[in-house]
């Protein structure tokens, strides 16, 4: 029997959402349903009323993001950077010491840097990645409601942005960035000046996630959870997406995308930072026994 053929692209984007999608939709007015977890305050970020206590314990959360990006081989020699914004004085953050190895990172490493690129706290090696500062610090100036950025030169997050190609909606995962993510093309060298950093901010907008053109993947976060996460995500999204256009040699127009409604209506119920936060606890909870545990575990703060 001959294989079946696969319709073109453009055939499947004008496709009618499937009933499924049509019933939960919000277009007509009927509400998504909330997912149970939103109903949990164990899965929603600690409340603190000390903002120093705060400090130690995202410190420490940050720390793990630098393993959890370790482990999943997302690091390059001296490249890339995790950003927080500090609690106790939210006009500056809190990085990693430049030319150290995510693996190695503690919480006593870590250093703070204020929007004017001075380190004011931190770290026993206080050398600060000037690309860091200039993407970060422009990045948390643009966008209060961003506590955490997360760069880094990955493997497939390369391969992507060197094709100049956005993020298509190939499965399920995908629509976590839907009409959430962009694509910068234009590669400036390092990125050292403070003005690349505003452009690439500016080309960033609300959206939580960007494809540097030639140079690697960004996301941010309300939450270091949320961050961390979409980074790891992103990184695999761009593997599947290389992957898939290879299974069709290269003829992107056999892919099967999934439709716009679909995709809007699975980006309502995993696209959110409640969402963002409650997908990274999977990776922070094999990072807290890993490297640690000093953290909420739904029970209070443990060995702060």
């Amino acid at each position: 029997m001959a294989p079946s053929a696969i319709p073109p692209v453009t055939e499947l984007a004008d496709r009618p959402a499937v009933a499924a999608a049509e019933k939960i939709s919000d277009s007509e007015g009927t509400k998504v349903p909330e997912v149970g977890f939103r109903n949990d305050p164990n899965t929603s970020p600690p409340k603190f009323n000390d903002p120093y206590a705060e400090r130690k314990y995202l410190k420490h959360r940050l720390a793990i993001a630098y393993r959890i990006l370790a482990k999943h081989e997302l690091s390059e020699s001296v490249a890339g950077h995790i950003t927080l914004r500090d609690p106790v004085d939210p006009e500056s953050f809190w990085v990693n010491p430049f030319g150290m190895h995510f693996s190695l990172i503690t919480d006593e490493d870590l250093i703070r840097v204020n929007h004017d690129g001075e380190v004011v706290d931190g770290g026993r090696n206080r050398l600060l990645n000037q690309a860091a500062y200039a993407i970060h610090a422009a990045i948390h100036k643009a966008r209060p409601d961003v506590n955490c950025a997360v760069h880094s030169h990955t493997i497939y997050g390369r391969a992507l942005s060197a094709t100049g190609r956005p993020l298509l909606m190939l499965t399920q995962d995908f629509c976590t960035f839907y009409n959430d993510i962009v694509v910068y093309p234009n590669f400036a060298g390092l990125v050292l000046a403070t003005e690349e950093g505003r452009r690439i901010a500016a080309a960033l907008g609300p959206h939580k996630a960007a494809v540097l053109g030639n140079h690697g993947l960004l996301t941010v976060g309300q939450t270091v959870e949320a961050a961390v996460v979409y980074f790891v995500m992103l990184e695999r999204l761009c593997q599947t997406q290389l992957a898939a256009e290879a299974a069709v040699a290269g003829e992107v127009g056999k892919l099967i995308v999934i439709g716009e409604e679909e995709a809007k209506v699975t980006y309502q119920s995993v696209g959110g930072p409640d969402s963002g936060y409650f997908m990274g606890l999977p990776l922070f909870q094999v990072g807290e026994r890993e490297f640690g545990e000093r953290t909420y575990l739904g029970r209070g703060l443990e060995a702060l």
